[in-house]
C-alpha cells in the first residue's frame, strides 16, 4: 500500500508529485492546456472583477490602468517564484513548499491563511449570489433581485430557499469532483460571461457615445484636499489582491499531461484576466463616469438610458451571478485540500478516501451556507481577515521563500522583488484594515446620532 506510509512533518504535501498516480486509479491522463488555462483564469476573476471600475474612480483613467497592468505583472512574479522553487525543493504542493523552507510552523500558517481567505471569498460569493437573485438591503433601500422581479414576492423566491435550491442543483455537484481538471468546462463558461460583461457594457457604451450622452472620462486622479490624497489609497487593496489564485497554483499543475507548460499557462491566464480587467473597467467607469459605484454590478439597477435597460440590467446581474456560481467550486477545490491537509496532515491523498472526502465537503458547504444565511455580520469579520490572508498567500509566503532560498534557486532580482511584495502587501493590509475600523466607527457614531 504505496500512500500508507507516513510523511515528513517539513514536507508533508498535499497532492500526489504528479498526475501518474491518478492515471492508475481512473484512466485519467492529464489535463490540457487550454483547460488549465480557464480553471487558472477562473481562479482569478472573481467576484473583485466589480470593483475595478471604481478604482479608476479614484485612481483616475490613466493611473487606474496602468496600476491593473502592473499588479498583473508582480502577481507574474510571485508565481513564477513558486514554480522556480517549488522545482528546486521537490514539493508537491504550495504548503510542501512553505514547509520546506520554514517547517511544520510555516506549512501550518499558510493553510490556516488558505482557509481564512477561500472561506471568506466563498461566503462572500455566496451572499451576492443571494444579493442577485432575491435582492438586498442597503442603507435602507431595498434592491430586488431578479426572481422578485421577475415572478413577485412567493415562497420560492426568498434568499434562503434560492440560496438552497442554487447550493442543491448547481453547487454541490460541481464540488464533488475529485480533479481540478473536472471543472475545466464550467470554468470556460465562467470567463465566457466575464466577457459577456464586458461585450454589454461595451455595446452600451458604443450607442450613449453615438447619441451623445457620455462625457469625457476623469484622467487623472481629483486632489483637492489631504483627504482625498489619502483615500486614493483605498483602492491598493482591490489592485494588489485582484489576481491572487496562488492556492490553485500546484492542483493545477500537478494534474497537467506536461507540467514543463505551467509557465505559459500562467502567463496566458494572468495576460487573458488583464485583457478582461482592463475592459471592464475602462468601459465600466466610461459608462456611469463619477456616479460608478463601488460595485458597479450595483449601477445596473436602473435606467442606463437606452432601449431595452431593464433586460440588458437583468442579462448583466443574471450573467454575473451565473459567473460567480461557477467560480465557487474552484475555489472550493483547494480550499477543501489544505484543511484537510491541516486536519489530516499524515494521511492519504483526500481523493483516495471517499467518505474523507465527502465529510469534509459536506461540512464545509454548510459552514457556508449557513455564515452567508443566517450571521449577517460574517461578511465584516472575513473584511479584517481577509485583508491579511489574502495578501499572505499572495506576496509575503512566495516573498519569504524567494529571501530564504534554501535551495539556491534565486536570481538576482528576487530579493528586489520580495521586498517590493512584502512592502505592498503590509501596506495594502494596513489601508484596508484601517479603512473597515474607520467605517465601521463612523457607522456607530451615525447611527448613534
Amino acid at each position: 500500500m504505496p500512500f500508507k506510509s507516513r510523511r515528513s512533518p517539513r514536507t508533508a504535501p498535499l497532492l500526489l508529485k504528479n498526475h501518474e498516480a491518478l492515471i492508475g486509479e481512473s484512466g485519467f491522463d492529464g489535463a490540457s492546456f487550454s483547460g488549465a488555462v480557464f480553471n487558472l483564469s477562473t481562479t482569478i476573476v472573481g467576484a473583485g472583477i466589480m470593483a475595478l471600475p471604481a478604482t479608476l474612480k479614484q485612481l483616475g483613467m490613466i493611473p487606474g490602468l496602468l496600476v491593473i497592468v502592473l499588479a498583473g505583472m508582480l502577481t507574474h512574479s510571485s508565481i513564477d517564484i513558486l514554480l522556480r522553487f517549488t522545482r528546486a525543493s521537490k514539493a508537491g504542493s504550495y504548503s510542501g513548499l512553505v514547509g520546506d523552507a520554514f517547517g511544520g510552523a510555516g506549512r501550518t500558517l499558510l493553510q490556516v491563511c488558505i482557509v481564512i481567505n477561500n472561506v471568506g471569498m466563498l461566503v462572500v460569493y455566496m451572499i451576492i449570489i443571494g444579493d442577485v437573485l432575491s435582492g438586498a438591503r442597503t442603507d435602507g433601500l431595498l434592491h430586488s433581485g431578479v426572481m422578485q422581479e421577475w415572478f413577485g414576492q412567493q415562497w420560492w423566491t426568498t434568499r434562503s430557499f434560492l440560496m438552497f435550491l442554487t447550493t442543491l442543483l448547481v453547487i454541490a455537484p460541481l464540488i464533488s469532483f475529485k480533479r481540478v481538471d473536472s471543472l475545466r468546462y464550467t470554468s470556460a463558461l465562467s470567463v465566457g460571461l466575464a466577457v459577456v460583461f464586458v461585450v454589454i457594457t461595451a455595446g452600451i457604451v458604443a450607442i450613449k457615445l453615438i447619441n451623445g450622452s457620455i462625457g469625457m472620462p476623469r484622467l487623472l486622479p481629483e486632489l483637492v484636499d489631504q483627504a482625498s490624497f489619502w483615500k486614493l489609497f483605498t483602492s491598493v487593496p482591490i489592485l494588489v489582491t485582484a489576481y491572487i489564485c496562488h492556492h490553485n497554483i500546484h492542483p493545477i499543475e500537478n494534474e497537467l499531461k506536461d507540467p514543463s507548460q505551467m509557465k505559459s499557462i500562467v502567463r496566458t491566464s494572468i495576460t487573458l484576466c488583464t485583457s478582461v480587467y482592463i475592459a471592464t473597467s475602462f468601459f465600466g467607469f466610461l459608462l456611469f463616469g463619477d456616479q460608478t459605484l463601488d460595485d458597479v454590478l450595483a449601477n445596473f439597477d436602473g435606467d442606463l438610458g437606452i432601449p431595452y435597460s431593464s433586460l440588458l440590467n437583468d442579462a448583466v446581474r443574471v450573467s454575473y451571478g451565473i459567473h460567480l456560481m461557477l467560480v465557487f467550486p474552484i475555489v472550493f477545490f483547494s480550499l477543501r485540500l489544505n484543511l484537510d491537509g491541516l486536519l489530516f496532515p499524515y494521511a492519504i491523498p483526500i481523493a483516495f478516501d471517499n467518505q474523507r472526502f465527502f465529510s469534509i465537503t459536506a461540512a464545509l458547504m454548510g459552514f457556508i451556507f449557513l455564515g452567508a444565511n443566517f450571521v449577517p455580520s460574517i461578511w465584516d469579520a472575513f473584511q479584517f481577515t481577509g485583508a491579511t490572508a489574502t495578501v499572505s498567500v499572495g506576496f509575503i509566503f512566495p516573498a519569504a521563500i524567494a529571501l530564504r532560498d534554501t535551495h539556491g534557486a534565486g536570481k538576482k532580482k528576487d530579493r528586489l522583488v520580495a521586498w517590493v511584495m512584502i512592502l505592498l502587501a503590509v501596506s495594502s493590509s494596513t489601508v484596508a484594515i484601517s479603512s473597515d475600523i474607520y467605517s465601521f466607527f463612523h457607522a456607530e457614531k451615525g447611527d448613534e446620532s
